[in-house]
């Protein structure tokens, strides 16, 4: 069984993340299909997916597609129970499911306030009242959600379910125009931030194109809240310790310089998310564990 998921801009798209991280937190294989926004490639794209107008647009190697991620998440729960996407205790499972639907259908002020943007983090943006609103629910039904499941981990229903794959974008938007929330919402925030497969999405969208100037906010910046990148660079000169690329295993074509040593990648999108942030990656944090 195969699948593909079509997708767009990674810096920019909150329900390409969410798409994307039905596959990635649970370790189900998926070929992705990108197309960016605002170009004519976006449409025909999806004419590949049809009826689907918009992204994350899921076909089967069957030839079925499935649009809307509510559906996409329930399909691939449905067809792979072993990967836990919702919690196995009926209680904590309703409440994820009521979570990730309340997030798929509302939070209209905080979406059209704060448009999801992971290359740049606000310093100055006030909310409106309708945005407060947004957040004090979030703040409720997230402490309502960790009480009712006496959840010891980050997350809101003990294991990491849909539930936390479609609140992603929201932390990314708190975090990034600096929304203030209650301590335990933020430690929500925080564990999203922290998270692996989040930093690796965001690593990709920070070279992933040039910037949409539609997600452009005329507010003061500051340094992005999450984890502080391993000092790294592109470089144009120099010898590489490794001949082969750490995710693709083709031979080396472009350079990176990463804590003091030379990295080689076979693409330049290779080296660039990976200069993004290194500690994301765990197949290249292997290789920069190796001595040199």
């Amino acid at each position: 069984m195969t699948y593909t998921l079509a997708l767009t801009d990674r810096a920019y798209s909150s329900w390409s993340l969410r798409g994307w991280l039905l596959f990635e937190k649970f370790n189900i294989p998926v070929q992705t299909r990108f197309a960016r926004l605002y170009t004519d490639d976006f449409p025909k794209m999806l004419a590949d997916f049809a009826p689907a107008r918009l992204v994350p647009a899921l076909k089967t190697s069957e030839g079925h597609v499935i649009t809307e991620s509510l559906a996409i998440a329930e399909e691939l729960a449905t067809r792979h129970p072993e990967n836990n996407h919702w919690p196995a205790n009926p209680h904590h499972r309703a409440i994820a499911r009521s979570l990730a639907a309340e997030m798929h259908a509302g939070f209209m002020a905080l979406r059209e306030a704060c448009p999801m943007n992971l290359r740049v983090a606000y310093d100055d943006f006030s909310p409106s009242a309708e945005v407060e609103k947004d957040l004090r629910r979030l703040e409720a039904i997230w402490a309502w959600a960790r009480t009712e499941t006496k959840s010891e981990t980050p997350w809101l229903c003990g294991t990491y379910s849909i539930a936390d794959a479609f609140f992603a974008p929201v932390a990314a938007r708190i975090a990034g125009y600096g929304l203030d929330v209650s301590s335990e919402a933020t430690e929500y925030v925080n564990a999203h931030l922290n998270d692996g497969a989040f930093r690796r999405w965001r690593a990709m969208g920070l070279v992933d194109g040039d910037d949409q100037p539609f997600y452009k906010r005329d507010f003061a910046t500051k340094t992005w809240p999450g984890p502080t990148p391993i000092k790294a660079q592109a470089v144009s000169a120099g010898t590489p310790e490794n001949s082969s690329c750490a995710y693709s295993g083709k031979p080396t074509e472009v350079l990176a310089e990463i804590e003091g040593r030379i990295f080689g990648f076979c693409n330049r999108f290779c080296r660039d998310k990976t200069v993004a942030d290194p500690a994301a990656w765990p197949k290249f944090m292997k290789l920069l564990a190796r001595e040199s």
